[in-house]
């Protein structure tokens, strides 16, 4: 073949094949870092997932010096925060290396209790975080340059048992659950000073003895979903972005067909397609799936899979292709592929973390 031709011919191979690796699991050169909190042994796993074997291979491990549990990434991808849950309460910032994955503590701030959550706003400059036992939330200033969290710049009370915090999409409304006080609090939110305060209404108020817990916003804001940890409900609510408020459409379950046992539902995650959503069960240690209707939002059960015993956290990679949970008494993670066609969760694979892993945050650099 005619040299030109020729190189005309890899020219137009490579146009066709760039879209194409970009739809199986993003640019070929794209690193998928795993990160792991682990309360008793006190660290964090720092872990890259292998997309083209759906295995996880250790990179570090990372002492925090403290019961480290929630953690959040700042939406530019460049750093995480991890919370500590025993004394002094305090947060700990890391610069994330794109190259390695690996962490570099930046500092550490005080938090006003022990945190069940915490979660960054959409400008990078606000740490949300909500206290379980001092039924509290609270905001933290994060400094624009440096990454580093600093001063706690407001704190409000709360229904008993706050759990997560979030702020939506638009940056305008945060909303809280409270865990014993069966309810959703809204919030509007000045992106500029960092302050609270009370939407109108201000609370969603659910069933009694469900204990709210954890929560997510679809893609496109139109939809939130519930998970509730005494009754192992699902909820899903229509979102109101203009006015901060929430509306029940659905409700549903995770428990596996037959459960005797107390509910105690952990986390919930959806696909970042959002066609599927998954949920985790500490009791049954199984995780829940659930197709999403795109025009209403309403789930369909798919059914439960087994997973790493007493599932507290899992995550979806960006690409959507795998699924990583741990067990807080396993002390192992798993990951399991995503049949994109069906839901269906694959055969796991598996690798020992630290004590009692209870957290996942997955971030990809190019």
């Amino acid at each position: 073949m005619h040299p030109t031709i020729a190189s005309r011919a890899l020219r137009r191979l490579s146009l066709l094949l760039v879209p194409a690796l970009a739809a199986i699991g993003g640019s070929a050169s794209a690193a998928t870092w795993v990160y792991i909190s682990n309360a008793d042994s006190q660290d964090i796993s720092v872990l890259e997932l292998d997309r083209a074997q759906g295995t996880l291979k250790p990179v570090e491990s990372v002492n925090v010096g403290g019961t480290v549990m929630p953690m959040a990434v700042s939406p530019d991808k460049r750093f995480l925060y991890a919370a500590l849950r025993s004394q002094p309460f305090r947060v700990a910032s890391f610069a994330i290396d794109g190259a390695s994955g690996k962490l570099k503590k930046l500092g550490e701030a005080p938090l006003a209790d022990s945190m069940a959550n915490i979660d960054i706003d959409a400008s990078g400059r606000w740490l949300f975080a909500a206290s379980y036992p001092g039924h509290k939330i609270t905001v933290n200033s994060i400094d624009p340059k440096t990454g580093s969290v600093g001063p706690i710049q407001q704190l409000l009370a709360t229904a008993p048992n706050a759990h997560a915090i979030h702020a939506d999409a638009a940056n305008r409304f945060v909303l809280a659950t409270s865990l014993g006080g069966d309810n959703v609090s809204s919030w509007r939110f000045d992106a500029q000073t960092g302050a609270l305060s009370p939407n109108d209404p201000p609370l969603t108020i659910g069933t009694a003895k469900s204990g709210p817990r954890h929560f997510i916003w679809d893609k496109a804001q139109r939809f939130v979903y519930l998970l509730n940890e005494l009754d192992a409900g699902l909820q899903v609510y229509a979102w109101d972005a203009a006015r901060g408020t929430l509306q029940l459409q659905q409700s549903s379950t995770v428990l596996p067909t037959g459960f005797s046992g107390k509910p105690w539902a952990a986390d919930l995650h959806l696909t970042p397609d959002g066609r599927y959503l998954y949920a985790s069960e500490r009791t049954s240690s199984t995780l829940s799936a659930f197709k999403v209707d795109a025009a209403t939002g309403r789930l369909q059960p798919l059914g439960q899979t087994p997973t790493e015993k007493t599932p507290r956290g899992f995550a979806i990679d960006p690409s959507g292709r795998f699924l990583v949970a741990v067990g807080q008494e396993s002390h192992s993670a798993s990951v399991y592929p995503i049949d994109t066609a069906s839901g269906a969760l694959g055969a796991p694979q598996r690798l020992p973390v630290g004590k009692n892993p209870n957290w996942v945050e997955i971030v990809e650099t190019p």
